[in-house]
């Protein structure tokens, strides 16, 4: 391995595992203040109240089922992995279906550690805890995970939207504290380059690029 694939992979790491951190810390700081809602916070949370109307609503639940549930826990993980089978990046596959699983796996245990309680106007029935949002996480999951394996700007622009369309609809239905949505965001993001620090070599060999996502030249 060349000293530029280590440095990536270092930044890779570091940057994951800081993200990973900041959430811990976000969550720590939501348990010392005995779970109650940052103002910014209730700030969203009254003022999402406005947009309760049929359309948003049933957007919020149309994106709960996408992002949550039997579909955005089992069958987007396996059909993804099944689509980069079928493109024959095995490498790839494994990356995915890796950092879906350490990203779900980080979620639940925060929720059980920091045990914050959901809006008191919440719409749906749901699981335990509400820090950081499951849904939020996948999302950013799936985002950053097609950014590391196919690097865009399209792809980024998309993820990004993703992202902030499934945050907005988790507050839309009162199922989390906008601060949920960003420890989510942050929680997905910082399991896909933790996992990506360790497998990046088999991903670019993979795909026929270096570690800056450049075709070597073959003169």
């Amino acid at each position: 391995m060349d000293a530029e694939a280590r440095r990536v992979r270092m930044r890779l790491g570091v940057t994951g595992g800081g993200l990973i951190v900041l959430t811990c810390l976000l969550g720590l700081w939501v348990l010392l203040r005995g779970n109650d809602p940052f103002a910014v916070d209730a700030a969203w949370n009254a003022w999402i109240a406005t947009w309760r109307v049929s359309t948003v609503t049933t957007f919020g639940y149309v994106m709960g089922w996408v992002g949550g549930g039997w579909f955005g826990v089992f069958a987007v993980p396996i059909g993804g992995t099944v689509a980069l089978l079928l493109l024959r990046r095995r490498w790839s596959a494994v990356f995915f279906l890796a950092a879906e699983i350490v990203s779900a796996g980080l979620v639940q245990v925060l929720k059980h550690v920091f045990g914050r309680a959901r809006p008191e106007d919440i719409l749906i029935i749901t699981d335990y805890g509400s820090f950081p949002s499951g849904h939020t996480a996948n999302a950013a999951t799936l985002a950053a995970a097609a950014v590391v394996l196919f690097p865009r700007l399209w792809v980024v622009i998309v993820g990004a939207a993703w992202i902030v369309l499934m945050a907005f609809s988790r507050t839309v239905l009162h199922a989390h504290w906008l601060s949920d949505t960003l420890g989510g965001a942050l929680i997905g993001v910082g399991a896909v380059l933790v996992v990506a620090a360790v497998m990046l070599p088999r991903i670019m060999r993979e795909r026929g690029t270096d570690a800056r996502g450049r075709t070597p030249s073959l003169g």
